[in-house]
């Protein structure tokens, strides 16, 4: 017997991601696509809420390597947005690139959400493999999307369909790509209570 999840609840979420609150939400970045990715997703949980793009410094490389670089970069971001924008709840979103033990690289994208009472939230994916040819100019060097657009004879690959629109022919964009990520870094305020609730000990069932 399947049991009965009941935690789509609006009731349940935070009171900053109210519907009726109109609040200020920052985006660690003025590239459109992460813009619209933080929009899109908050349109359906506070469609009064105001999303801004605001140019941050990540604090790593212009093109990261390894989830841990990325995440920094999405946490750095989010937080210099906090700060900057006078926000009370900021996203920042960070791409980057995985060595492979096979010598290959994969992609990797992270999101980070802070508000000013210090609640973090961390979500991440985005990861499939770089054709050889992509990965050869991004191990020389080049940014992912700069490498993007010269191996598939495009443009603007990095404000708009992203890698993962051309790898696959666009049945999935970048901005689509990261509106998952927005929302598991949101779970802290989908699910406060669970992510406030404490640890049972052994005197508890």
């Amino acid at each position: 017997m399947r049991a009965a999840w009941n935690f789509c609840c609006h009731d349940n979420m935070h009171p900053l991601l109210s519907s009726n609150l109109s609040i200020r939400v920052a985006v660690g970045s003025a590239n459109p696509v992460k813009v619209a990715a933080v929009r899109a997703v908050l349109d359906r949980l506070a469609p009064m809420a105001l999303v801004i793009g605001v140019p941050v410094e990540s604090g790593v490389p212009d093109q990261p390597v390894g989830d841990e670089e990325t995440r920094r970069g999405a946490r750095a971001r989010a937080r210099a947005a906090l700060r900057d924008a006078d926000a009370v709840l900021a996203i920042g979103l960070e791409g980057g690139v995985v060595a492979e033990s096979d010598g290959g690289l994969r992609t990797c994208a992270w999101a980070v959400a802070v508000d000013r009472d210090g609640r973090e939230g961390v979500g991440g994916s985005l990861s499939m493999p770089l054709p050889a040819v992509v990965a050869a100019r991004v191990r020389a060097g080049e940014e992912l999307g700069m490498a993007m657009d010269a191996v598939a004879r495009a443009s603007g690959t990095k404000a708009g369909p992203g890698a993962v629109g051309i790898l696959t022919a666009g049945l999935l964009d970048r901005q689509r790509a990261y509106e998952p990520l927005v929302t598991y870094a949101l779970a802290p305020w989908l699910a406060p209570a669970l992510y406030d609730a404490a640890p049972a000990t052994d005197d508890q069932p």
